[in-house]
């Protein structure tokens, strides 16, 4: 017996489900990017996990060193790297900068993508 199959429409409109928000420019998505570039590394990651879990989101460059295994001067270049990204903040006392976590600066990475 020959069964007959059903032909159906598959033009674009019935694949391809309309936006329904904005997405993101290309400018705006070159400045995300570049922010999260400062992110998509193992040691800046972990740069960010330490200062977000002391007390006050504070450290001291001097109690980032060890914990990462790098020297001083590979540490102050990863962390200048989240100060330019807009992650950390800076402060000098003494001999020494401490960085701390800019407010909402994490959720604000993501907003790109959630909230264009």
């Amino acid at each position: 017996m020959v069964t007959m199959l059903e032909v159906r429409d598959v033009s674009i409109e019935a694949c391809c489900a309309p936006l329904v928000r904005e997405t993101i420019t290309a400018d705006e998505a070159e400045r995300f990017a570049r922010r999260l570039k400062a992110l998509a590394d193992p040691v800046r990651l972990r740069l960010v996990s330490i200062v977000a879990a002391s007390a006050g989101q504070e450290a001291c460059v001097c109690d980032l060193i060890e914990p990462v295994g790098l020297s001083q001067p590979t540490v102050s270049h990863h962390l200048k790297i989240l100060t330019e990204a807009g992650f950390l903040s800076r402060s000098k006392r003494g001999t020494w900068a401490y960085y701390r976590l800019v407010p909402g600066a994490l959720e604000a990475a993501a907003a790109p993508l959630l909230d264009a």
